[in-house]
């Protein structure tokens, strides 16, 4: 082969001839051609499939891709996911790196969504005529499928972000594509701002970003002078609007199912819903209506749809067996894109609805916001059943959706980001330059959270314990507690905790008729002194099961209407920070869970995280005071405490891990706590910003009490090591902490 062709496919481009070598051609005698990246010849899987990929869109403009890569930093290519961007541009860019030996690094694509990653490496190593984990391969979250042979690389937008951690220039790729552009996540927002400072000191690195307009016209407005690549879509489907509003939309939704359905015409059905509470609503409806339809109309069978779910792929591109069947697919906004490899849809229904948590920097909580899809996802379900179907969009033509996704920078809580933007301002990298700069009070005010979190020096730099909360991959708070955990001895149950707490929630809803039951059982793990310790419970009694000869984890967790998927995340979450404190040379203490003093000493460690995150009872029947921001709210009806409230008791003061605003201002996962702990582990200066209440003067008296006596005590020390000579003292203040 000439050192010209540096093209690992032979003669792909779409004006070229037939592939050589048919399924039947081969033989011992035959010159086969190589792979360029493993050095064994083509299977003939290989032609068929290259087949498929000329026909896809993206193949139109393959010349003009490769000749702006070759002479371009950063490139930018518009197209919808059916366009073929996620697996063709990945391997041209692979090409691109191989032409150069891989001199200047390896091929990483980046995806919103985990599962997505996965399945795009598989197409991709499948196409590529390769083993998925040698030469493509993926990262996610708390799985890695790569070898040191690997060029082609999909893995989550966050965990390149944590790979700058030790990485920050990203000097081991030669390209980088960002994917999915316009879903405006927190992670993709920041690769975009810092990859604009890592071209200046990279010239050789090329990058490219794939989306969809207005983000196109956005990001070129932000990047200056850059080559945009236009991907024709196929032609969109027939496009029928609702002529009134769209308030009835869910159950207008399912008679559209029906409606379909009635009609014998072929095809699966997508429907997108507000939420995945709606989403199961409505598999529980059609699930009871499809029993009831006509034995002529063929079965009708919902499927709740995931976007981290496990499998997807296969069960998307495979076909119905026969035409008397059809899926209902039943999805949210987060799974617009994981449609690329179907062809079986020929119906989409839009309800134009999405609900959204929004975080409020003022309170530090979530509120759920129902709100209109934008533009932009709009196009992308409109192109899902292709030129010969349709799609129903149930809201008024002329209805004034918004342009793009809104950022969700500009939406979440950013404490986390602003502690990886400091450790990055450590490693040489300058200022982020983001599409959209984050509100100033939510930086404050992750600024301020930081600062009491003691993770900033005076200067506003990371202190050396912000340094450490940056390695952990938790939220700052929860990296804290288990820091200060440390101190206190009792690091195997907070690993536990924030384990249980980062993974999926452990509780299954439990089927029709079954609520009693699956109460009755989740009370075997409550403890008395809350539910971070109820946690720990379930989760040794999960690893007492596996331990088990006569029945499997799954059972148990099934028998207990627990989720055997979160638990075993749990457990691969606790074995990674356990990897982390090990690599950071902390200490890990034994487990003690049970007695008094370690119970003492994890409440201490919540605290010395979660102080922000106090409330107290103000009439005795579960109407809880929020002090940092004095909203009223109740105690989730799961707690320890909301299902045995008449036989425990309610605590007075309790710390909690998460709070919504919703109809019941619910807090999740609480435990009692004294307010002489609190006044311990908060720092004095976030206790005196708090706004003024009876609870803070009852905090306050305490405080007083403990100082003056600690004063007192001082005062005496003080005179009877001095003898005769009494020194003149002032105690302007005393600090309890």
């Amino acid at each position: 082969m000439s050192e010209e062709n540096n093209s690992a496919e032979p003669d792909i481009y779409p004006e070229s001839e037939e592939c050589p070598g048919g399924e039947d051609s081969f033989g011992f005698g035959d010159d086969l051609e190589l792979n360029q990246f493993d050095g064994l010849p083509f299977s003939s899987r290989y032609y068929n499939l290259l087949k498929e990929r000329k026909a896809l869109p993206v193949w139109k403009v393959r010349c003009e891709f490769e000749d702006a890569l070759v002479n371009n930093q950063l490139v930018v290519v518009c197209g919808t996911a059916k366009t073929g961007r996620s697996t063709q541009i990945p391997q041209w860019c692979a090409e691109f790196c191989l032409s150069a030996q891989y001199q200047h690094g390896m091929v990483v694509c980046t995806q919103t969504n985990r599962q997505q990653a996965v399945d795009l490496a598989l197409r991709v190593a499948d196409e590529m005529d390769v083993n998925i984990g040698h030469e493509v391969g993926y990262t996610i979250p708390l799985e890695t499928c790569c070898s040191s042979d690997t060029v082609l690389r999909y893995c989550t937008d966050d965990m390149l972000l944590r790979e700058m951690m030790s990485d920050p220039f990203l000097e081991h790729y030669g390209a980088i594509i960002i994917d999915q552009a316009h879903e405006r996540t927190v992670s993709t927002d920041i690769l975009l701002g810092l990859l604009k400072d890592i071209l200046l000191q990279r010239p050789e690195l090329r990058v490219v970003v794939l989306a969809i307009p207005p983000m196109t016209d956005k990001l070129l407005s932000h990047y200056g002078s850059i080559p945009l690549i236009s991907l024709e879509a196929s032609s969109p489907a027939d496009v029928v609007h609702s002529n009134g509003g769209n308030k009835d939309y869910f159950y207008s939704a399912l008679r559209l199912v029906l409606e379909i359905h009635r009609s014998k015409e072929d095809g699966d059905v997508v429907v997108f819903f507000a939420s995945a509470e709606e989403v199961q609503c409505a598999w529980s409806i059609l699930q009871r209506e499809g029993t009831r339809l006509g034995a002529d109309l063929g079965q009708m069978v919902p499927v709740v749809l995931y976007p981290d779910q496990r499998g997807l792929l296969p069960f998307l591109t495979k076909q119905p067996d026969s035409k008397r069947f059809r899926r209902v697919f039943l999805s949210t906004q987060q799974g617009e894109d994981m449609w690329w490899a179907t062809e079986s849809v020929n119906f989409v229904i839009d309800t134009g609805v999405q609900k959204k948590m929004v975080y409020n920097p003022r309170i530090r909580a979530n509120s759920e916001v129902l709100r209109l899809i934008s533009q932009c996802q709009a196009e992308i379900r409109k192109q899902l059943s292709g030129p010969t179907g349709k799609c129903f969009c149930l809201y008024p033509e002329e209805s004034q959706l918004p342009s793009e996704n809104p950022p969700q920078i500009l939406e979440s809580n950013i404490t986390p980001t602003v502690l990886f933007l400091k450790r990055m301002e450590i490693a040489g990298l300058g200022q982020c330059d983001f599409l959209d700069r984050p509100d100033p009070e939510g930086l404050m005010q992750a600024l301020e959270e930081l600062d009491y979190l003691a993770a900033l020096d005076d200067d506003g730099n990371l202190s050396e314990i912000g340094i450490i909360m940056s390695e952990i991959p938790l939220d700052p708070q929860m990296a804290k507690a288990l820091l200060a955990s440390c101190e206190f001895d009792c690091v195997s149950e907070m690993l536990t905790i924030a384990a249980m707490l980062s993974a999926p929630s452990c509780f299954l809803k439990p089927p029709g008729g079954m609520t009693h039951e699956a109460v009755q059982c989740y009370r075997k793990f409550q403890h008395p002194e809350g539910d971070h310790f109820t946690l720990i419970n379930i989760y040794n009694a999960f690893k007492q099961s596996q331990r088990e000869q006569y029945f499997s984890a799954e059972k148990w967790c099934h028998d207990y209407f627990l989720d055997h998927s979160a638990m075993k995340t749990a457990e691969a979450i606790r074995s990674e920070l356990t990897e982390t404190l090990n690599r950071i040379e902390l200490p890990i203490s034994e487990p003690s869970f049970g007695t008094k003093t370690n119970t003492l000493n994890i409440k201490r460690a919540l605290l010395a995280g979660f102080f922000m995150q106090i409330a107290r009872d103000v009439d005795g029947s579960g109407n809880y005071f929020i002090l940092a921001h004095k909203h009223m709210a109740q105690v989730h009806p799961l707690s320890s405490y909301g299902a045995q409230s008449q036989k425990l008791g309610l605590p007075e003061w309790i710390v909690f891990h998460e709070y919504t605003l919703s109809e019941n201002n619910c807090m999740r996962t609480v435990s009692e706590i004294s307010p002489q702990v609190f006044i311990q582990m908060a720092p004095l200066y976030f206790f005196y910003n708090l706004p003024p209440s009876e609870s803070k003067d009852l905090l306050q008296d305490m405080l007083d009490v403990n100082g003056s006596r600690k004063c007192k005590d001082d005062k005496q020390k003080a005179d009877a090591n001095s003898g005769l000579s009494v020194t003149p003292q002032t105690y302007d203040r005393c600090v309890i902490q």
